[in-house]
């Protein structure tokens, strides 16, 4: 079900009413309602924020329920963080929510919603959601480019989320993708190999995907030439982050916590790596969980996290 975002999650300390130079993100976001997915040529070069109010893929997935939340809660805190893009327009165009457990109908609203960003030529940011955002996220990339087209996903994650279950989840949205979709590629970093089993190391075989170790994320040069390799092999990418990639010390507040998650200074510096590259389509940050988190400190680490993939975006477009 599609709403528009209140004006109310986007409010904030102002420091000067009029001077941009002092402004706050509250202060720069403009609300928009695509409920009726009409042409609008404003969305033209802007980026568009759209949340995933939805868990119930995490709670099919016998998780820890609560991501439902996280669309609001990380706005509300990107709203008081100071505003370093003024050459970006940037559109808050609402939510689309996971209602009576209804989660593949959700994630093929997303899709159409984000098919539609797309089309306007908006670089589309969706705030999650647990991870199952990345399914409706990608049905909206694949509707975008041609049956044909090779498009890269590239996943930062403690997890392959290859699982093969009856209903999906959470945790099967890659399985999904890659059973379906021959010209669809996958890149993992940041694998924790004791949160993974044999078996779903077989699969990740089985279907070709490229990952490395969360051990040897670190490890700039081979890093870097594999996300480069990957990105030549596609037409497009899009980008996923799981914030359960994160060390738990840093991000507490996910469905599965890592003790021996990537720094978030490291993930920062890929997430500016990545969403730089000239074929990027559209990014989605997921598995923030309120409920559980400490402090707000997985909120917070998820707001400066898309605070600096909008920096490298407006980089990118000023480089093209």
């Amino acid at each position: 079900m599609y709403s528009m975002t209140e004006k109310q999650w986007w409010s904030g300390r102002v420091d000067h009413a009029t001077d941009p130079a002092y402004f706050r993100f509250h202060q720069a976001i403009q609300l928009k309602d695509i409920a009726s997915r009409k042409r609008d040529n404003d969305l033209k070069g802007s980026i568009a924020l759209i949340g995933f109010s939805s868990d119930e893929g995490v709670r099919r997935n016998k998780g820890r329920v609560g991501a439902a939340k996280a669309p609001y809660e990380i706005r509300s805190v990107l709203a008081n963080l100071a505003y370093h893009l003024e050459k970006l327009s940037i559109f808050d165009v609402g939510n689309v929510s996971c209602i009576h457990q209804q989660l593949e109908e959700s994630q093929e609203e997303l899709g159409k919603y984000m098919h539609y960003l797309l089309q306007a030529q908006s670089t589309p940011i969706i705030l999650g959601g647990g991870h199952e955002t990345l399914y409706g996220h990608y049905l909206g990339a694949r509707q975008y480019v041609n049956q044909t087209t090779k498009l890269g996903i590239i996943n930062i994650d403690a997890h392959f989320d290859l699982r093969n279950d009856f209903l999906p989840t959470s945790g099967t949205m890659f399985k999904q993708i890659l059973e379906q979709d021959k010209y669809a590629g996958y890149l993992c970093l940041g694998i924790q190999k004791w949160g993974n089993t044999q078996a779903l190391f077989q699969e990740a075989a089985q279907y070709q995907s490229n990952y490395i170790l969360a051990e040897d994320v670190a490890n700039d040069s081979q890093t870097i030439k594999l996300i480069d390799d990957f990105t030549k092999q596609h037409d497009y990418i899009i980008f996923t982050l799981c914030m359960d990639a994160v060390e738990a010390t840093a991000a507490p507040g996910v469905s599965a916590p890592s003790p021996l998650g990537l720094e978030p200074k490291i993930v920062r510096d890929l997430i500016r790596y990545i969403v730089a590259k000239p074929n990027l389509l559209s990014m989605d940050i997921s598995e923030v969980n309120p409920v559980v988190d400490e402090n707000n400190k997985t909120v917070k680490l998820a707001a400066y996290f898309i605070a600096d993939a909008m920096q490298s975006m407006q980089n990118r477009k000023n480089m093209l």
